[in-house]
């Protein structure tokens, strides 16, 4: 038998469930025996109408109630302790699985601002409940079907080939729902997931769509998204109920047929009475799986396309490598012919960039709005992957280390801003454990301090999901020491500067004279001309390349140089603020 270690072509999915083959092999097991001792009520009634009915024996009526009590009990835990196995599988595998579709989930979305977020832990929940839930038991099940079927060519042939029969019928109805219903469920849960991702991001913005009077355009658009939902809805459950409708009616055909074929083998004597209420019995529970797929089967075509989604998505996200030891960022930093696309995008917005910064070091990053600063911020740190070139942290690739090593040793300040649910508190020390003397180091860095100290619940005050309870400049500080939490060697701030007033701009000109002093290799990207008084070398980007770039007073030389000699030779308007020698 193989491992899933010598089985490379298995997905992370595959491998988990079949990890647990010993779970599923008891609960098949319970399964076989809950449905031998279906057998019970048959026999039970063979034995009323054939022994006890002609004997007129009460203590006969007595010893089989009490053993067919005794299989109906055992049936029952059978049920209960294969119910209780399945939630344990559900478990072990959302512990297999779950950080998975998560780390993936999050990778994807880093990588991709248009994906789905959401829509991964939904795939897998789809997928474990059905593993987990009446959906698999109809497969447990189904293997017994000729056992039952056995017992009726027992009682007598013609029944035998009368459940074939109505099992092959059945059969023909699963398999064409499944070929009826494949493309309408797909293309449902695609409708559902644009309308339900449509209305979550008007959600997030609602005061601007009340505040500009929006909402009837944007509740117009939403409405037409729906309605295509409804529409595929519909043309999906109206498939579902024909397939279900029909299953029914092949049902209760089937046990009006098995009556009558067993009131004519009683008519010519080939069958008792007690036979013939045992066959219907018999004959339902033998179609019972199959009716039971037809039923599920929505939920199985549903399943499947949440793994294979699932399996997609962890594939193209491999788990990361375990790295040994710590590796302690130095902040050696050098940029060789990079050039970046946004996802989905394949025309380039960074093209060939080439320089350097040493630790210690201050880069202020200027350019009009849309040249690329923020592009090069997300490349710095990893967050954009390179089309070409690459950027390079103390002689390795960027992506060639452990997101896990790296991230704790680079702040990063987005030019959005993004607060998290929590307190101030968690927020600086990045939702991890709180250290409270490096909290209030990174606050004081950023000159956060005293104004923490003034909320409510000081450091313990909640700032709400996207920081909504505080102001933008308040959101922006905190930013900037969860930035400057751990003393990291890489620090990238884009627009730090956007929110702050007089007393803020102080307090990032101190942090920023504070991080040179300490060794840190820290890139600006500004509008503002503050910073660029401590600056060591200024990069002045114009349509996603490199215009400007060297020393401070080299290049603040040569704009002005540029700016002199007439519109021929100066810079596109816009390309950086208006700077002073």
């Amino acid at each position: 038998m193989h491992t899933p270690a010598s089985c490379p072509q298995r997905g992370e999915i595959a491998q988990a469930v079949w990890s647990l083959r010993r779970e599923w092999f008891v609960v098949a097991v319970f399964s076989m025996v809950a449905n031998v001792m279906l057998l019970a009520p048959t026999l039970y009634m063979l034995q009323v109408y054939d022994r006890v009915m002609v004997s007129q024996s009460e203590v006969t009526l007595l010893v089989v109630s009490l053993i067919t009590l005794f299989l109906f009990a055992a049936m029952a835990f059978s049920d209960g302790m294969r119910a209780r196995l399945l939630v344990r599988i559900g478990v072990r595998l959302n512990q297999a699985i779950g950080h998975r579709v998560f780390a993936a989930s999050f990778a994807r979305s880093v990588r991709d601002p248009q994906a789905q977020p959401a829509q991964p832990f939904a795939d897998w929940t789809e997928l474990r409940q059905f593993l987990t839930g009446s959906g698999i038991v109809a497969f447990f099940d189904l293997p017994w079907t000729p056992i039952y079927v056995v017992a009726l060519f027992l009682l007598h042939p013609l029944l035998g080939w009368v459940a074939i029969g109505f099992a092959l019928v059945q059969g023909v109805l699963a398999w064409r729902g499944h070929h009826r219903t494949v493309a309408p469920t797909e293309a449902l849960a695609q409708a559902q997931a644009k309308a339900q991702n449509y209305l979550h991001g008007k959600l997030r913005n609602a005061e601007a769509v009340e505040a500009m009077g929006m909402l009837q355009h944007l509740r117009q658009r939403w409405h037409g998204l729906y309605a295509r939902y409804s529409e595929r809805h519909a043309a999906a459950l109206g498939l579902t109920h024909r397939a279900t409708a029909w299953s029914k009616y092949v049902r209760y055909v089937q046990q009006s047929a098995s009556l009558a074929v067993g009131a004519l083998l009683v008519i010519d004597g080939q069958l008792s009475p007690g036979g013939m209420i045992a066959a219907n019995v018999l004959m339902s529970r033998a179609l019972s799986p199959i009716d039971q797929l037809v039923g599920v089967w929505r939920g199985l075509v549903g399943a499947r396309s949440a793994h294979q989604r699932l399996a997609q998505l962890l594939a193209e996200h491999p788990p990361e490598v375990p790295v040994r030891g710590e590796a302690r960022l130095q902040g050696d930093v050098a940029v060789r012919g990079l050039s970046v696309a946004a996802p989905g995008r394949t025309a380039p917005i960074l093209q060939g960039l080439d320089f350097q910064a040493a630790p210690g070091s201050l880069t202020v990053v200027l350019g009009a709005s849309g040249s690329g600063k923020s592009t090069l911020a997300r490349a710095l740190v990893g967050v954009w992957p390179a089309a070409d070139g690459g950027v390079w942290l103390d002689g390795q690739p960027v992506g060639a280390w452990n997101p896990a090593v790296l991230g704790p040793q680079i702040g990063y300040l987005p030019q959005d801003t993004a607060l998290f649910g929590g307190t101030v508190a968690e927020n600086i020390a990045r939702f991890g454990e709180v250290d409270a003397r490096k909290v209030v180091a990174a606050a004081q860095g950023a000159g956060l301090h005293e104004m923490v100290l003034k909320f409510p619940q000081g450091y313990d005050t909640p700032v709400g999901e996207g920081g909504r309870l505080l102001s933008g400049g308040q959101r922006q500080r905190i930013g900037l020491a969860r930035a400057l939490y751990g003393d990291p060697a890489l620090v990238v701030l884009d627009e730090p500067n956007a929110h702050l007033d007089d007393v803020g701009e102080a307090a990032l000109l101190e942090a920023l004279r504070q991080l040179k002093a300490r060794g840190a290799t820290v890139f600006m990207v500004t509008h503002r001309a503050g910073a660029v008084g401590l600056a060591d070398q200024l990069l002045v980007l114009h349509d996603g390349r490199m215009q400007w770039h060297g020393p401070r007073d080299v290049v603040l030389a040569r704009m002005k140089a540029a700016r002199t000699d007439g519109p021929s030779t100066a810079a596109a308007p816009g390309t950086a603020p208006a700077l002073p020698a």
